[in-house]
């Protein structure tokens, strides 16, 4: 990585709990990217436009409030509406694996559950920055295998 790459984590819906995303944060920023942390209880819409305006290449999203299936979804949506095609979309949080196949096909290339080592997120953003077709509006199907 010749430079660092700006990423956006944040928490849609009403889930109050932001410890893990704040790990996740953290971890991101010491590895040298540039992170946006956008606070609890946000939008999609509010979520799509801090992407947009920060011109950022990555989001993560945090749930653990079980409206994963909703939430993510709607953000990937979102952000295809806005042109934000290229923007590579993980999640996070408690997601079952049955939950996980219709994740994938919304856009989300990874989903990390607790307990994930930071260093696995590190290795899948520095994956996926040197893939081509990626973005959440883009039709590649690759998507990581996490190991936890």
């Amino acid at each position: 990585m010749d430079h660092p790459l700006r990423i956006v984590v944040a928490k849609p819906g009403l889930d109050g709990h932001d410890r893990g995303a704040k790990v996740v944060a953290r971890a991101l920023r010491d590895a040298g990217h540039e992170v946006i942390y956008t606070g609890l209880r946000r939008t999609s819409q509010q979520i799509v436009e801090t992407v947009r305006d920060e011109d950022a290449r990555f989001l993560g999203l945090s749930s653990l409030s079980g409206a994963h299936a909703h939430l993510f979804p709607q953000v990937c949506k979102k952000l295809v509406e806005e042109g934000l095609h290229d923007v590579v979309v993980f999640g996070g949080g408690i997601i079952p694996e049955d939950d996980r196949p219709a994740l994938h096909e919304a856009g989300i290339r990874a989903i990390f559950g607790p307990g994930t080592p930071t260093s696995e997120i590190l290795e899948f953003i520095n994956t996926a920055h040197n893939k081509d077709d990626v973005g959440v509006g883009q039709s590649g199907t690759w998507f990581w295998e996490s190991s936890a």
